[in-house]
């Protein structure tokens, strides 16, 4: 059975709070924010695999720093995987040599430390029986969601997005659906500044999960709500709530884990 640990799912930091990262298993990250510092350095060794939802800090800011420290220890490379234009950016504005090594180049280009490898929309990487398949999704940068499927069940990791048709007509594919990572980043209060960002608020996720197709589905999925402005969590929680959603949502927690 596949599992899944949380190490953050914050909109920010402060107070203990972690930016988004996922464990799966104890070698694969799903995205690599502030909550990946809280590894010890024999989980650290162990990741050989990063997918990138999309070149956000918030979503890498942690991989700069996950290859310093294990490089030189570890015999193997580690493989990112993201969109060719999020591994543009990074290599543009991260791995440059001004603001952080190019670790492709490290110790020569032939023998890379860090490799790169693109994911294109609807095509499944399958590691070890863990399939990874990046979904459509609407932010401000060029994006993906994932659809991750152990042997039992699947779960859906939305990453940043706003509204997007695209995402729910994929999602409505999967019948073996347990969980739905959403965000929801502002209240109410604030939609027009989630629309500007290309985020969610209650109003706008009650929408998008009405998309969601029931009636193809073999359980009813649990919705974990992720990327909860500090200082504005309960607010959003409280709002969910009294639109009385059709699915049970709760807010994702650091160092919940799940299970596929």
């Amino acid at each position: 059975m596949m599992q899944i640990k949380i190490l953050g799912c914050s909109g920010g930091i402060g107070d203990d709070l972690r930016t988004a990262s996922m464990l799966v298993d104890h070698d694969i990250l799903i995205d690599a924010g502030t909550g990946v510092g809280d590894l010890s350095m024999s989980q650290l060794l162990a990741i050989d695999h990063i997918f990138i939802s999309h070149s956000h800090l918030d979503h890498i800011a942690f991989i700069p720093f996950l290859l310093d420290t294990v490089m030189g220890i570890r015999a193997e490379p580690v493989t990112l995987y993201a969109l060719p234009e999020t591994l543009s950016i990074l290599r543009t504005h991260i791995f440059n040599w001004k603001i952080w090594p190019d670790f492709n180049a490290i110790p020569d280009d032939n023998n890379p430390f860090l490799r790169y490898q693109e994911v294109k929309l609807g095509e499944t990487l399958d590691l070890k029986g863990r399939k990874f398949t990046p979904l459509p999704v609407n932010h401000v940068v060029p994006a993906v969601g994932y659809h991750v499927e152990g042997k039992q069940s699947s779960l859906v990791y939305t990453g940043d997005t706003t509204v997007c048709d695209a995402l729910w007509s994929e999602v409505n594919k999967i019948k073996n659906l347990k969980y739905i990572i959403i965000e929801t980043a502002f209240n109410n209060s604030e939609l027009e500044l989630a629309k500007l960002s290309k985020h969610l608020c209650p109003s706008m996720l009650l929408a998008e999960l009405a998309k969601l197709d029931l009636t193809k589905l073999t359980d009813i999925p649990e919705v974990l709500i992720t990327h909860l402005k500090p200082g504005e969590s309960e607010t959003i929680m409280l709002e969910i709530a009294a639109s009385h959603p059709i699915l049970p949502v709760i807010a994702l927690k650091k160092h919940q884990i799940l299970h596929l």
